[in-house]
């Protein structure tokens, strides 16, 4: 026959919210004691399409402060705040803009080179 699983909680406040979950353990002693569950995290996302960015722990706000600057963030260009096919495209559209601008400064030379001869 088991034995009884009831637990006396160590916070402030008996209710069951969203902050206050408990999980029953059995110690090596014998004992059940209440081990609390932390809420899981949903981590950083990307500041264009809003998916979830790999390579970035999900953390709560303080341990994000308290993390090295090497888990905060990914070697890249946009590293914690853009995903990798969010600048992908970015490099590609600031280079067809580029490309944009160097044909019509080749048509209006020659357009020019028409006007004159």
């Amino acid at each position: 026959m088991a034995g009884d699983h009831r637990v006396t909680l160590h916070k402030r406040h008996a209710f069951r919210t969203n902050t206050n979950r408990v999980k029953t353990i059995l110690t090596p002693g014998g004992r059940h004691t209440a081990q609390y569950i932390a809420k899981a995290r949903k981590g950083p996302k990307c500041g264009d399409c809003k998916i979830s960015l790999p390579g970035i722990k999900h953390m709560n706000s303080t341990e994000f402060k308290n993390a090295k600057s090497r888990e905060k963030t990914v070697s890249r260009a946009y590293g914690g705040s853009r995903c990798h096919t969010c600048v992908r495209n970015r490099i590609v559209r600031a280079f067809l803009i580029e490309e944009q601008k160097i044909g019509k400064k080749v048509l209006a030379e020659k357009l020019k080179k028409t006007k004159t001869a």
